[in-house]
């Protein structure tokens, strides 16, 4: 495990030390924790945006698609992709599923 100082505020200390008790954890045991939080919390947003697909987001987490998709609802973060967009995604399959049908049909 490497090692990282920081200098913190004196306000983010006693954040620190709160919490620390709160949770009967201590203060490195807690910062880490925190710092894993912060991480979840931008890589949620960065999803939310747009700026992150499922399958970027869950390797990020280190989850399972099916565990993200359970976070996301847990949290009640919908989907960025807008119905049209699922619609063109929908339809271009379609068409792809109807030129590839012919070959599906002779295996």
């Amino acid at each position: 495990m490497g090692v990282v100082s920081l200098r913190l505020k004196e306000r983010e200390l006693k954040r620190l030390d709160e919490l620390s008790k709160l949770e009967r954890k201590d203060r490195s045991a807690m910062a880490r924790e925190l710092l894993e939080y912060g991480w979840e919390f931008l890589m949620l947003r960065h999803y939310k945006t747009g700026k992150l697909s499922l399958e970027s987001l869950a390797k990020k987490l280190d989850l399972s698609i099916s565990e993200t998709i359970d976070l996301l609802a847990e949290l009640g973060i919908e989907s960025p992709i807008e119905f049209e967009d699922y619609l063109k995604g929908f339809e271009a399959f379609k068409e792809l599923e109807t030129e590839m049908s012919p070959s599906l049909k002779k295996t």
